[in-house]
């Protein structure tokens, strides 16, 4: 297995990871009360949207070329390092 077939799968793992503390706090939304959840649920849209774009930034890397692939990289790094500063943030607030 190729460097870049290996950064992929751990991406991808660590988003599956990612995605499941996402459904946890979606789930802690749900049982909030009324002016807690209408914030929670609106930081779990955030980080949906956030999740979304490094789904889009991990099938990028998977499409790019290898002369555009460390470019693409370095902008997955950056998302990642935005949706687990978000998540951080989330998990903080939901307690």
């Amino acid at each position: 297995m190729s460097d870049r077939n290996a950064y992929e799968q751990k991406l991808r793992a660590k988003l599956d990871e990612m995605q499941a503390e996402v459904d946890k706090l979606k789930a802690r939304a749900k049982d909030a009360e009324a002016d807690q959840r209408i914030e929670h649920e609106k930081e779990v849209d955030e980080l949906e949207a956030k999740r979304d774009e490094m789904r889009q930034k991990l099938d990028e890397l998977r499409d790019a070329g290898d002369d555009a692939w460390d470019d693409i990289k370095a902008g997955a790094e950056r998302a990642w390092g935005s949706l687990s500063d978000s998540l951080e943030k989330a998990r903080s607030r939901f307690k």
